[in-house]
């Protein structure tokens, strides 16, 4: 082989794997919102004092955090038997997100009004899960059918 067809040969591989190198880079961009360190705090009613629940997660997306909505529900539901869908997360709250680092945000959401005696008592008790919904400002979404656990007794 001639010099000069190897230095085209070997130019062309450089181009091709440079090329490749900006695909998976701008793939990477357009990967769906991850979520971890999700957890449900719960805190049931007592004689001196009202309940609450607070959830919180970390939320990465390259692209920042649209929205995060959460939806709690019984184990012992039809909704835990189907698993929740997006359709479902439309009507679900919505957390608020402050940044905490590069292309991440903490999500917390707490119940807007104290949990009493009277709620837990007409609520069904035992393990109940948290659905999270997070959408980036690029459309992409995750969606996890129990993020986060917690129980009401």
């Amino acid at each position: 082989m001639s010099p000069r067809v190897t230095l085209s040969v070997f130019a062309g591989a450089v181009v091709l794997a440079a090329g490749a190198g900006a695909f998976a880079l701008a793939h990477a961009d357009e990967q769906p919102p991850a979520l971890g360190d999700s957890v449900a705090r719960y805190t049931a009613p007592r004689v001196d004092r009202d309940g609450s629940l607070t959830f919180t997660t970390d939320v990465a997306a390259s692209s920042g955090v649209e929205s995060v909505t959460i939806l709690a529900y019984p184990e012992n539901s039809s909704l835990a038997r189907q698993k929740p869908t997006a359709k479902d997360m439309a009507a679900a709250e919505s957390a608020t997100c402050e940044p905490s680092g590069h292309d991440t945000a903490r999500c917390t959401y707490t119940v807007p009004v104290p949990v009493t005696a009277t709620d837990a008592d007409a609520s069904p008790g035992g393990l109940w899960h948290v659905a999270v919904l997070a959408t980036a400002d690029d459309g992409s979404s995750t969606l996890d059918p129990e993020a986060a656990d917690f129980t009401v007794q």
